[in-house]
């Protein structure tokens, strides 16, 4: 059976493929108890969001990296509380990459599939339309 690679490898392969400088974020923190066999424990992204830094030219990006679950991600950055203040904090001094990775098929109707990314940068107004959308929805109500 072919071992699959991450997400976050599949970004670490592309952003270098365009130049950037990146690395690691996120880090492992094991966990271990009498009754946990394996490896136990938890992913922990810097800032409750970052899995990748990239260095561009005069810029600096924060990379969260995920699979199909697109809108998923981009909901925790823009929309939970304590993820949101610290995308905003971030944005002062740097930008933020959603990257997400899924396999298209290479010719329509053909079987062949190839993996592509789905690339969106997340700015400062795309935390106010969450928070526009949500008073509007009470509003309704």
């Amino acid at each position: 059976m072919k071992k699959s690679i991450s997400n976050t490898s599949r970004t670490l392969q592309y952003l270098r493929s365009q130049g950037y400088y990146v690395d690691i974020a996120e880090r492992f923190i094991s966990v271990s108890g009498k009754y946990l066999s394996g490896r136990a424990g938890i992913r922990k992204d810097l800032f409750n969001f970052i899995d990748i830094v990239a260095l561009g030219e005069k810029s600096i990006f924060g990379v969260q990296s995920c699979g199909s679950d697109f809108s998923a991600h981009f909901r925790k950055i823009t929309q939970s509380v304590d993820i949101a203040e610290n995308a905003l904090k971030w944005l002062e001094c740097g930008r933020i990459l959603l990257i997400g990775w899924r396999k298209v098929k290479l010719h329509r109707g053909g079987k062949a599939m190839r993996w592509m990314p789905r690339i969106r940068e997340i700015y400062e107004k795309d935390f106010y339309l969450c928070d526009k959308r949500r008073s509007d929805k009470k509003h309704e109500q």
